[in-house]
């Protein structure tokens, strides 16, 4: 028997006979009048998470709260689907990363200036110290250093992080807790990476360039220059000897071959029948078996799943309201929604909060947002022939449900489906 994977067509009105674990529910109107029915099962967060960073271990993760209302990050365990702590920060935007060993855990501090580090010990944190990045701030209080995305080196001495006003990357000494070295970037640096092959990427959403860095031998970096890829460059992720580039402002996904150092191409992920900017893709991952990107596409409320070999369009995983992580945790997909399942009438007028914070935050339409995590089945490479052959017809996963048409109040749209069979 030869296992395989054949997209077929099928109602929606049919999914409830699909096995697969996972729950739909309508959200609240959004400000357009639509509503929602993404899949998966549901956790539901704080204001305005938009990172999710899985633990080692793999039964636990940790969501970024970056929102008007509160500020921080949750521990979602993801096999009871709760959350089991919620540690806020004075500020926090994006950035997360735990150390080589997984006992560490860095969350940057946004406005703050701040990277915030805590411990990693049976599934919890415990905040143990706060390295501030900058001591000035501008005359409305803005920070001046606004850390976001966060890495950290393969020894596990340094942390890389993208100061996102200061337009620099800084390598932290963590031994010492001071900055080392500073390297200038593109305006308004995002996300951080290393590959495999020891180098470091970080993206700039406010340039067109990702900047490149070589890590030497005791962690510190040397500049090796910038790429150009494409308009409001954003989230990374790397596979091999390739990086893709989310460009959020035109609907592509940039191809850079990191060995040549040069752009080999684009990934297209426009909505069907719609201009060529307004999907909004801010989130990559990439699957296990390395053949499919996944990409979050803020503003179609989905997720795309294209195949790595060409790049071809298999289908879109609806989501709440504005998807803004993905990650691939064992056999399940993680889908983290800034917005979550809409917002409410506001019963106490259109300025409540002239005595901030004394107020009534969730009054406010920003106040109200909490986001959402949506887990669901992510099947795995396909068995080999032989090794189907010894172990004969067994039932076989479903992939991911991927919807061609997004946000619809329809019951009976048509819904591609990648669907695993055995024969």
């Amino acid at each position: 028997m030869i296992s395989f994977c054949r997209s077929t067509l099928f109602l929606f009105a049919l999914l409830g006979a699909v096995a697969l674990a996972q729950t739909s529910a309508f959200t609240s109107p959004l400000p357009t009048g639509v509503r929602l029915d993404a899949v998966g099962d549901a956790v539901e967060l704080g204001s305005m998470p938009l990172n999710v960073v899985p633990a080692l271990s793999g039964d636990k993760a940790v969501v970024v709260l970056g929102g008007w209302r509160e500020q921080g990050i949750q521990v979602v365990d993801l096999k009871t689907r709760r959350v089991t702590q919620t540690l806020l920060q004075d500020g926090a935007f994006y950035g997360a990363a735990f150390s080589p060993d997984g006992n560490t855990l860095y969350v940057s501090g946004g406005n703050s200036d701040t990277l915030f580090i805590y411990s990693w010990k049976d599934g919890n944190a415990m905040l143990t110290n706060k390295l501030e990045l900058a001591k000035a701030k501008t005359a409305d209080g803005t920070g001046t250093s606004y850390p976001a995305g966060v890495a950290v080196a393969p020894n596990g001495h340094f942390v890389y992080v993208a100061e996102n006003v200061g337009n620099r990357l800084a390598v932290v000494d963590m031994v010492t807790r001071e900055i080392v070295q500073r390297f200038p970037t593109d305006k308004y640096p995002y996300s951080v990476v290393v590959d495999s092959e020891s180098r470091v990427f970080v993206s700039a959403w406010g340039g067109t360039t990702i900047s490149d860095f070589r890590v030497l031998p005791d962690g510190k970096l040397a500049y090796v220059g910038r790429i150009e890829v494409g308009r409001h460059p954003s989230a990374l992720e790397v596979s091999g000897s390739r990086l893709y580039v989310a460009l959020a402002g035109s609907d592509r996904v940039a191809i850079v071959d990191v060995r040549s150092r040069k752009l080999t191409g684009y990934f297209h992920d426009s909505a069907p029948g719609a201009p060529p900017e307004g999907s909004t893709p801010n989130a990559l991952a990439i699957s296990a078996d390395r053949k499919r990107l996944f990409i979050a596409e803020a503003d179609n409320n989905a997720v795309a799943v294209l195949s790595l070999a060409d790049g071809k369009l298999l289908g879109r995983i609806p989501a709440d309201w504005y998807p803004t992580a993905i990650a691939e945790v064992g056999s399940q997909l993680l889908i983290l929604s800034g917005k979550g399942h809409g917002t409410h009438a506001n019963p106490d007028g259109p300025v409540p909060l002239t005595n901030w914070p004394n107020g009534k935050p969730l009054a406010y339409t920003l106040g109200q947002l909490n986001g959402s995590l949506r887990v669901l089945p992510s099947c795995p490479p396909s068995p080999s022939a032989s090794r189907a052959q010894t172990t004969g017809s067994r039932n076989a996963r479903c992939d991911a449900i991927l919807r061609s048409s997004m946000s619809s109040t329809s019951s009976k749209r048509i819904v591609p489906m990648i669907k695993c069979s055995v024969t």
